[in-house]
Formats: structure tokens, C-alpha cells, sequence
């Protein structure tokens, strides 16, 4: 931003820190690629299920394992480890959410 900034400090501060966040998080996701190129990955799997109730809590958490599924096999295929989450934390979160919905499954069941 050019010239004086107005406002509160801090917020600048955020920002900044913000700015950061997103940048070590993009190398992970989109590393080599389109920056926001996880979405579209992601939006072209869940076309192909049209008919997923997106109010199912089981649904939510298996479309939070693909995100982490797809960091993962992101990074694998460009050969880089994460910056922010290394690809042996990506699966063990694809093994909580895993867990998660098995849970959730059965106690929709009842």
C-alpha cells in the first residue's frame, strides 16, 4: 500500500502475517501449479456427486479428508514435503477424518 495507512496499526500487522500464511500455504497446495488450482482439483472430484447432501455431517468430513488427500498426492506428484504441514501429517489427518465419518456413520445409523 502506498503512502500513509489509516486505521489501526494491528490491522496492518494482521494482514501482513495473513499474507504470509497464505503464501507458505500455497506452496503446499498449489506448489508448481495454479494458485488456487486445489480448488478446482477438488471442485471437479465433488461433480462428480451431485446428489451429496452437503448437510450430512459425514459428507463434511470426508470433503475435509479430500482436501487433506489431495495436498497430499499434490505434493507427492510435485516431489516437494510441505511447508506448512509435512505429507505424513496430511495422512494422519486423512486417517482422523477417516475415523470421524466411520463414527458419524454409525451413530446416523441408530
Amino acid at each position: 500500500m502506498a503512502g500513509k495507512k489509516h486505521g489501526h496499526p494491528r490491522f496492518y500487522e494482521i494482514l501482513t502475517e495473513a499474507a504470509d500464511l497464505h503464501s507458505r500455504k500455497n506452496r503446499d497446495y498449489a506448489m508448481g501449479g495454479e494458485p488456487l488450482g486445489n480448488f478446482d482439483r477438488r471442485a471437479a472430484i465433488y461433480g462428480l456427486y451431485p446428489g451429496l447432501d452437503l448437510t450430512d455431517p459425514a459428507v463434511v468430513t470426508i470433503l475435509d479428508l479430500l482436501k487433506q488427500l489431495d495436498a497430499y498426492l499434490w505434493m507427492k506428484s510435485e516431489g516437494y514435503e510441505g511447508e506448512t504441514e509435512s505429507k505424513r501429517a496430511r495422512l494422519r489427518d486423512v486417517l482422523v477424518y477417516a475415523g470421524i465419518a466411520m463414527i458419524q456413520e454409525e451413530e446416523d445409523g441408530r
